[in-house]
């Protein structure tokens, strides 16, 4: 009799195991890939996506790229045998993971490109990211706002220099667009001047969005067009991201600038250091992109898909990834600057103030 009860007594301590744990997915796998931990926002970015899968009952199988491609598709070539349901992808290049996806789309496993749209395959099947066009309005916006360029005149005109990102990042195209949409006007007319009249997108790319190169190409721009304090005027530079505006104000802090003179600095992401910069004046505003609100969206097109519903989508017309447009849902982003940090970082809870 009491082998008995003990038999039953574990059959129904099973049944609630299984019953409370993985209610939503039964532990179904979901595979993440993300380019790299070198930069702040994609650990972020990594790490929320895998405490809201698994927050939902996910098994989450994340992976980060060190930034080289055949990494990545060894990464995700292994994310599709070992059975994972649902991959979601934040891509080195765009172009590089066609034939990894080829596998993905054989098994039928519905794949969602993250941030960064995957060019070229038909494997994809919805796409998350935020509004990258606005990004660009913002901060071209800013600085139109900023250099006083609706009461300037060609006599008396701003002087700027462009940054964007890594040329392998289709993004680029909408931050980079976005802000030449809203300047370009104002260079048409000489009321913004760019010296060193590198204005094309090609010009202004900088590789892996790395800080190093824009530094670099920092130094070069500086020592080509005599930029100092007390030298030629630069009035601002334009940065796609924060990554690449740290290294342009590590340049310009070595040629003599500090926060009494230094140049109008845009940028992307609000990562820590910038936001650092921001309070101490060497960078003047950063777009925030809320990684918890997109991680968020991302958690529920999984759980749509694998339960044969469909994700919430508000954009089926911007993203034609080469095989035709990708359904997606776009964020909002917003800017931050030193008059609106404190609310939008800290209070929100994105940011402890000690971080900053």
């Amino acid at each position: 009799m009491k082998k008995i009860l003990a038999v039953i007594a574990a059959a129904l301590m099973a049944f609630t195991m299984v019953s409370c744990g993985g209610k939503k997915s039964g532990g179904t796998k979901v595979g993440v890939s993300m380019p790299t931990k070198d930069l702040q926002r994609w650990n972020q970015d990594g790490a929320n996506m895998k405490a809201q899968l698994e927050k939902a009952g996910y098994v989450v199988d994340l992976q980060y790229a060190n930034n080289d491609i055949a990494t990545q598709v060894s990464q995700i070539e292994n994310m599709i045998t070992s059975n994972c349901k649902v991959l979601v992808i934040a891509s080195i290049d765009g172009s590089a993971l066609k034939n990894a996806l080829d596998g993905a789309r054989k098994k039928q496993i519905p794949v969602i490109a993250y941030d960064r749209l995957i060019m070229n395959s038909n494997a994809v099947t919805y796409y998350a990211t935020f509004d990258n066009y606005k990004v660009g309005t913002i901060q071209g916006n800013y600085l139109v706002d900023h250099l006083n360029l609706n009461t300037r005149s060609a006599d008396d005109p701003a002087y700027i220099e462009f940054f964007t990102g890594s040329p392998d990042d289709n993004n680029i195209n909408f931050f980079f667009g976005g802000a030449m949409d809203i300047l370009k006007p104002y260079l048409e007319k000489g009321v913004l001047v760019c010296r060193s009249g590198q204005t094309e997108k090609a010009q202004c790319a900088t590789l892996n969005w790395s800080t190093e190169e824009a530094q670099k190409r920092m130094e070069n721009l500086i020592t080509s067009n005599g930029y100092g304090p007390r030298g030629t005027r630069l009035d601002a530079v334009y940065s796609s991201n924060d990554s690449c505006a740290m290294g342009i104000t590590n340049a310009l802090i070595n040629a003599g600038y500090n926060k009494s003179n230094f140049p109008i600095i845009t940028g992307q992401d609000c990562d820590i250091v910038s936001v650092k910069n921001m309070i101490a004046g060497t960078q003047a505003m950063s777009v925030f992109k809320d990684t918890r609100t997109l991680a968020e969206k991302v958690v529920g097109m999984v759980d749509a898909i694998l339960k044969g519903t469909k994700p919430e989508i508000n954009d089926t017309k911007t993203y034609d990834n080469g095989t035709g447009v990708i359904p997606s849902y776009l964020c909002e982003p917003v800017f931050g600057d030193i008059n609106n940090y404190k609310s939008l970082l800290i209070d929100s809870g994105y940011y402890k103030a000690e971080q900053l």
